[in-house]
């Protein structure tokens, strides 16, 4: 699974990256080297406009942990915050989502551990990685979003009156991801974002071709300190080598 990731860089930068346009109207997530789940996070995705009906690609801020559209309420979300690759068209909470509503959810790399047993007095703890691309790239995770109306706001044009949010696809880990835990993201090359966002690309058995683990296997680990397994810790050194 992925149930924590680094996504520091700049909007300006992820919307030059990813050639989208910026939404001004949404508050912007600051940079963090510990999102976790039901944190605002950065995901790139492509809507009409509302207006003119023109297919735009957005940056725009969206909460990480996906609460389906007949969810009774969004805590549900906090659970959902990674759908298998494999079944991902199939399940219930995903598939309409995987037809119409995909993203790509921009990240530096994210965290899995490794269990340490206890050793000479010392007490059984879990190992932070830090995985990353080996080239520093961006990291394009592949990721499905959608929309909860809140019955508490009466006026649906009130922008309180929708949660949107998201979840991270995730795959059989290989090369050195695999040595650490057995799933990890999904990302896309840069080749397959358009056909990955365009929502009349509705094709389940292209969109899946799309998937590819993440930077072609090709990631570097670091063990980096305990610090990152508290949620209340972040910063920069969360990324130092233990």
């Amino acid at each position: 699974m992925c149930g924590r990731y680094a996504s520091s860089r700049a909007p300006e930068d992820l919307a030059g990256l990813f050639e989208a346009e910026q939404d001004p109207t949404r508050p912007a997530p600051g940079p963090s080297w510990n999102v976790a789940p039901t944190d605002q996070v950065w995901a790139v995705l492509e809507r009409a406009d509302h207006d003119t009906g023109e297919v735009l690609r957005r940056l725009r801020p969206v909460r990480w942990g996906l609460v389906p559209s007949w969810a009774k309420d969004p805590s549900v979300g906090s659970r959902m915050i990674n759908a298998r690759v494999e079944t991902v068209h199939e399940k219930p909470a995903y598939r309409k989502a995987f037809t119409k509503r995909r993203c790509l959810l921009p990240a530096d790399g994210f965290y899995e551990w490794t269990a340490v047993p206890a050793a000479d007095g010392a007490k059984a703890y879990k190992q932070p990685w830090f995985i990353r691309p080996e080239d520093g790239t961006v990291m394009a995770m592949a990721g499905l979003y959608e929309f909860w109306r809140d019955p508490a706001v009466p006026d649906e044009d009130d922008p309180a009156a929708w949660l949107t949010t998201a979840t991270v696809l995730t795959t059989e880990a290989t090369d050195a991801a695999g040595r650490i835990h057995p799933r990890m993201p999904l990302a896309l090359h840069p080749d397959d974002f358009a056909a990955w966002l365009d929502p009349a690309h509705q094709d389940t058995g292209d969109l899946r071709a799309l998937l590819h683990a993440p930077a072609d296997g090709r990631l570097a680990t670091t063990a980096v300190s305990t610090r990152v397994n508290n949620v209340r810790n972040n910063g920069p050194h969360l990324l130092d080598p233990a």
